[in-house]
């Protein structure tokens, strides 16, 4: 699609050399005909003899073709940016095509800045000994469209060559945004796939804990379902792996023959025995050791996030208070 298009805008800028870009039409009482300029990429057209014994009496400039360095310049980057386009069809290269088309979006804007900055001039830089002398009035014809300039209605618009050459820049932005489409559709599975790996290896790469799903987990020490909220475990290694217990009894006789295999822990979690699916880091926890507890595997060990919780259970259960370091179920 993107040759086929480049081929086709190639040879409208090459028609676009030999025929009007820009006029601006001229109406009066006194030209009921109306009085044209046509602006050609090389050159002035239309009634310019007129015009300029129009613009003698107002002080404007008198409007010639070679005081325009524009026209001498103009054709060839035309035909360059014709050239540029076949050559683009030949390469066939999505990044070249996009070369072209932000090459000629620039230029475009450049030539409509140049076009104003020359309507300004003229316009504005009026011979003050002039016969007719307006205080304040100016006769800059607009850049598009209409404007009443004393008596005179001017009209400024796109010429054949002017709409072709918006043509052209409207296929090729259409022909880019298309092809950005047609890319973006071809690598979303892609995207799709590196943000679920990204995801991934984020979850996988953290020592936060993981949740606990009670009644499905099983747990890495006894083999039995995890299913009791309240003494539940966790494990992790330096290499993320994650480890789930019932019971502070088999979390720690399994951390003690992890240790002998030489693996490394980072973190171990035990569950808030007051707070459902809560989980506080065992040096951080405030723990309870009572047979009345009667954990899954016989732990007895409770842990809870905060001191002023534990307290609330120490009397009930008779128990009392240890600290991780001091665990030893042995």
């Amino acid at each position: 699609m993107a040759r086929i298009a480049s081929l086709i805008c190639a040879v409208g800028l090459a028609i676009v050399i030999f025929v009007p870009m820009w006029r601006i039409d001229l109406t009066a009482p006194q030209y009921p005909e109306g009085l044209g300029l046509k602006i050609y990429p090389n050159k002035l057209a239309g009634d310019i003899d007129i015009i300029n014994g129009l613009n003698h009496y107002i002080g404007m400039a008198k409007l010639e073709t070679d005081d325009f360095i524009e026209f001498t310049i103009l054709p060839y980057i035309i035909a360059a940016f014709s050239l540029f386009g076949i050559i683009t069809a030949l390469v066939n290269r999505r990044w070249f095509f996009y070369v072209w088309m932000i090459l000629y979006i620039l230029f475009g804007v450049v030539a409509m800045f140049d076009f104003y900055r020359w309507e300004y001039h003229y316009g504005h830089n009026l011979d003050p000994t002039a016969a007719i002398v307006v205080p304040g009035m100016a006769y800059q014809p607009p850049l598009i469209g209409f404007k009443q300039l004393l008596n005179f209605g001017a009209y400024s618009f796109p010429d054949v060559g002017g709409y072709i050459f918006i043509a052209v820049g409207l296929i090729l932005v259409t022909v880019a945004f298309l092809e950005w489409k047609k890319i973006k559709a071809m690598y979303r599975p892609v995207h799709a796939a590196i943000a679920f790996l990204f995801i991934c290896l984020l979850q996988s790469c953290s020592t936060a804990p993981q949740p606990i799903h009670y009644g499905k987990d099983i747990c890495a020490f006894c083999k039995m379902v995890i299913s009791d909220h309240r003494f539940g475990a966790e494990l992790i290694t330096t290499k993320y792996k994650v480890y789930k217990f019932d019971d502070t009894h088999c979390a720690v006789s399994f951390l003690s023959s992890v240790e002998k295999t030489g693996q490394q822990i980072a973190a171990v979690y035990l569950a808030d025995f007051s707070q459902k699916g809560k989980l506080v880091k065992a040096e951080e926890s405030f723990l309870l050791k009572s047979a009345d507890l009667k954990s899954p595997m016989g732990g007895n060990i409770a842990a809870f996030a905060s001191e002023d919780s534990m307290n609330s259970f120490k009397q009930s259960f008779n128990a009392t208070v240890v600290k991780w370091n001091e665990i030893n179920l042995k």
